[in-house]
């Protein structure tokens, strides 16, 4: 064989077994959950990033930890923290504070950190704003799982 079948049968190779490798992204399923990786005991956590709310369409509907989205309650979509993990967010630009709770993936909005509901963003005084800059604060790090009496 030459050197120009050889090439054209190690690219077609090539090409072959990355089509077999899904793309797994952090977009693609915004209800997959994947196992938390983190430290578990004494783990820190601060981030300070851009804060959304969702949206009342999103009341009553199934969130990715199976509890139903409740917009007056104090909870929040995370990308990584487990589920049930308790978080202090503060409002970077008037030093508003409230916690919630982490029930649910995202935000699936590319430089946000943390998706809160009506209730955490009316305490955090950005509803009309829509987002804000935010630091967010680990109180108690989650077993994956929500218990709903604690919300």
């Amino acid at each position: 064989m030459n050197k120009e079948a050889m090439t054209a049968i190690s690219l077609l190779l090539f090409i072959l077994l990355c089509s077999c490798v899904p793309y797994v992204g952090p977009y693609d399923d915004p209800y997959a959950e994947a196992p938390y990786e983190g430290e578990r005991p004494n783990a820190k956590y601060t981030e300070t990033g851009i804060a959304s709310f969702m949206a009342d369409e999103m009341q009553n509907k199934k969130t990715a930890s199976g509890v139903p989205f409740n917009l007056r309650q104090k909870v929040a979509a995370h990308p990584t923290l487990p589920f049930g993990s308790v978080v202090d967010v503060t409002n970077l630009t008037n030093n508003l504070k409230t916690r919630v709770t982490i029930i649910d993936r995202g935000p699936f909005v590319r430089g946000r950190i943390i998706d809160l509901s009506f209730a955490a963003a009316k305490d955090l005084g950005f509803i009309v704003q829509g987002t804000a800059k935010v630091e967010v604060r680990l109180v108690k790090l989650g077993d994956g799982t929500v218990n709903l009496e604690e919300l």
